[in-house]
């Protein structure tokens, strides 16, 4: 997991091929951007999901895991607490895993929150499960989805 401000997004873009990309529109979002719900940018290799809701507080967020992608969660409005736990530690399942969604729940709780106010992102690979949506109050996401597999 990475968290910092989207100013030093600089900094991951030689992570992954489509890194560079993904900030490039996170970057250069505009009041338009935000009105859709879904860009893609490169197929299913690279898009980006306009998220608008509701913190649902520590409670009510779900720890979830990915296999395929590794999402980029930027908070444009309001401010997220996410959730953190190491994949390999995650033995609850609400349900097996969901191969055509690419996302598994787990009853379990994270072991860290991180706040993250607007301008704020974090990256969390798939070795990562973690739990967004643990702020309180409207929330305006942007949440890129990076394939592994370019």
């Amino acid at each position: 997991m990475i968290l910092d401000r989207l100013d030093n997004c600089d900094r991951y873009v030689t992570l992954h091929p489509a890194f560079a990309a993904a900030f490039e529109f996170l970057c250069t979002a505009t009041a338009e951007t935000l009105r859709s719900a879904r860009h893609e940018l490169d197929g299913k290799r690279l898009y980006v999901i306009v998220d608008r809701k509701d913190g649902r507080t520590r409670d009510g967020a779900k720890l979830e895991a990915h296999r395929r992608y590794i999402d980029i969660q930027y908070v444009v409005e309001g401010t997220d607490e996410m959730g953190w736990k190491a994949l390999a530690e995650c033995r609850d399942t609400e349900k097996p895993f969901d191969e055509a969604a690419d996302i598994v729940f787990f009853r379990e709780r994270p072991e860290a929150w991180v706040r993250t106010p607007p301008g704020t992102f974090a990256i969390f690979f798939p070795e990562d499960a973690h739990a967004p949506l643990g702020g309180s109050g409207p929330l305006v996401k942007l949440i890129a989805k990076v394939a592994m597999e370019p």
